[in-house]
């Protein structure tokens, strides 16, 4: 079998691709590819996907190959398949708020067509811009907005995957109560396209909020720590609220002691009654309160992806700012970073890659704490040094299977 470029594949040679591409899989391959192939519908990637089985080639599935550097590296691979032409919106259901698309379609295209049904998808990853709803799903990436709407694996309804042989397979369904087979969703979710390439995607939606509003609350660790307890033990209903440590909010510009960023979105009565409460909760514990634009948390997304070496990190969230200020003491606040408050998920960035020790203490608190710490993006050199992934269960061996 022969892979050729015709009317339904482009086949650009390594050599040609844009030097953003070859930036990126530098950090994760030590040899280059031979080309990135870009099949144009289901049928032409199930055929790439055959021809690699049979002719025993490597491939890395990947979207716009905004996060192709994330996680582990492997010696070679010979060819980059990206789904970035499979970006069709096949059926929009708008009364039952459930959308099914290809997975190449780009979050910023789907929540342009959503606005004008005044609808959204609550997800809120890193390079929105760019990022395709296949490599959310594949990496797991919901963002802030999870404090509200849950993760990424909370809103797949339904999925179409091509597996290893080049067959098609589906899992779920176009509606929200489907109890139909296996749920495949939560295991495709967070696979970095280590089980199969995702073709069509069916999420739930929701209604597009009438306004927003954002406010920073200030201090120091511990009383930080005593409003987030409290804002987890009250009423209130933030749609994001993430803890910040003093470095993150230095490079923000917005002083140097601990942040609390909450994000309340509805109608205007409901933001007001629950900025009082909130503004109640930090005068109680002498914190400082300001109100922040929208932008903030985009602004905070783009500090931290513009850092040569990221971490995912997940802990109790009850241990969230002893986490943040271990990553500040042991970096001398050269590495900072944000917590999702509900889950506990967060990302720690660093200036460079230097920090072999640390970052084995930083993994050693987040595992003792019932959590991980994952290397996302770094230097292929310092990715042999200290295992991206850092699992330590019992059940790789069933997964490698």
């Amino acid at each position: 079998m022969t892979l050729v470029a015709d009317s339904n594949t482009d086949i650009k040679a390594w050599q040609f691709c844009h030097p953003r591409w070859q930036e990126t899989v530098r950090r994760v391959c030590r040899t280059e590819p031979e080309a990135l192939v870009i099949p144009h519908h289901r049928a032409a990637l199930s055929e790439i996907v055959k021809t690699a089985q049979h002719d025993k080639k490597t491939i890395i599935p990947c979207g716009n190959g905004s996060k192709l550097a994330w996680g582990g590296v492997t010696s070679g691979v010979d060819w980059l398949v990206s789904t970035q032409k499979l970006n069709g919106i096949l059926e929009h259901a708008v009364n039952d708020l459930t959308i099914t698309v290809e997975a190449g379609l780009t979050l910023a295209a789907l929540q342009k067509h959503l606005a004008e049904y005044n609808q959204f998808l609550p997800l809120d990853p890193s390079f929105p811009a760019d990022a395709t709803l296949g490599g959310i799903v594949a990496t797991a990436d919901a963002g802030s907005w999870r404090q509200r709407y849950g993760g990424v694996r909370d809103l797949l309804l339904g999925i179409t995957v091509i597996r290893a042989d080049g067959e098609c397979a589906k899992a779920g369904g176009k509606v929200v109560k489907n109890v139909a087979g296996y749920d495949l969703m939560k295991l495709f979710t967070g696979s970095y396209g280590s089980l199969a390439i995702a073709t069509e995607l069916t999420f739930r939606l929701y209604p597009l909020q009438e306004l927003s509003q954002t406010i920073l609350l200030t201090g120091t660790n511990a009383d930080i720590a005593q409003a987030c307890q409290k804002l987890v033990d009250s009423v209130l209903t933030p749609t994001g609220a993430d803890l910040l440590s003093p470095a993150l909010m230095q490079q923000l510009d917005l002083g140097n002691t601990f942040g609390l960023l909450v994000r309340f979105e509805a109608i205007q009565e409901s933001i007001t009654v629950q900025t009082r409460e909130l503004e109640a909760i930090a005068a109680a514990l002498s914190l400082q309160t300001q109100s922040q634009p929208e932008t903030i948390w985009g602004k905070i997304s783009a500090t931290i992806h513009q850092s040569p070496m990221y971490c995912k990190v997940g802990v109790l969230p009850t241990r969230a700012t002893e986490l943040l200020t271990l990553c500040e003491t042991l970096t001398e606040a050269q590495g900072s970073g944000r917590i999702h408050l509900r889950s506990g998920l967060g990302l720690l960035h660093f200036p460079h890659d230097k920090f072999l020790r640390q970052f084995q203490q930083l993994r050693q608190f987040c595992q003792t704490n019932q959590g991980f710490l994952t290397v996302l993006d770094a230097p292929y050199s310092l990715k042999t040094q200290f295992e991206p992934w850092g699992y330590h269960g019992n059940a790789l061996p069933l997964m490698k299977k």
